[in-house]
């Protein structure tokens, strides 16, 4: 337990960042499974929204926040964050589709939505990019 706090403790900001996204990202998975309320009544609002749909974007949705919280505590991982950043660029992507050609989606969603995905694929992007300076560095 003492060595999971240490590292906890010294996570980077973007590794707090990306825990605090998992989690949320966890509270909206228990509801996809539970109920599909949030997938029905919050995300899909413009939609019919079946249990299966939502139980496919709560996997989905799982396997991002499981991203989420292995990049965290990986943040050295060049493949490791780029997989978690294109997991935010394709599903923000996703949802700015649903808005502008399904319109399964409203403007508020997305608002919400890109509340968590646009800082981080702006503060995963930059992560990468210094990263890859980095390792170009000491290539040389």
């Amino acid at each position: 337990m003492g060595v999971a706090l240490r590292k906890l403790a010294a996570l980077p900001a973007l590794g707090w960042w990306l825990m605090v996204v998992g989690a949320v990202r966890l509270g909206f998975v228990w509801s996809a499974f539970s109920d599909g309320q949030a997938i029905r009544a919050g995300v899909y609002s413009n939609a019919q929204v079946s249990d299966l749909h939502s139980r496919t974007v709560g996997v989905w949705t799982l396997l991002s926040c499981t991203l989420c919280f292995m990049c965290a505590f990986n943040l050295d991982n060049i493949p490791l964050c780029a997989a978690t950043l294109l997991s935010f660029v394709y599903a923000y992507g996703h949802y700015v589709v649903e808005l502008l050609l399904y319109r399964t989606i409203n403007a508020a969603s997305l608002g919400t939505l890109g509340f968590f995905a646009v800082p981080s694929v702006i503060w995963t992007a930059i992560h990468l990019r210094n990263a890859l300076h980095r390792r170009a560095a000491k290539q040389a």
